[in-house]
């Protein structure tokens, strides 16, 4: 329940800004600020799906080491 709750909390986040100041200061500046959205959701994702796969495996060696 509780890495249900983190995902759930990780993904609400979606609107955070995870660009840098010089990616952000080019994409604003243009006209489109759809696709300054566009960016900022790719680079957010980018950024989680490590995260996601790490806790994956911990929890997998951590279920492995506790059946003993």
């Amino acid at each position: 329940m509780r890495v249900l709750l983190c995902l759930l909390a990780l993904l609400s986040f979606a609107d955070a800004s995870a660009q840098c100041s010089m990616c952000r200061a080019v994409l604003e500046s243009g006209a489109d600020l759809d696709t300054a959205k566009g960016i900022n959701n790719g680079i957010i994702y980018l950024m989680a799906i490590p995260y996601l796969l790490v806790g994956f495996v911990g929890y997998k060696i951590f279920k492995l080491l506790n059946k003993r």
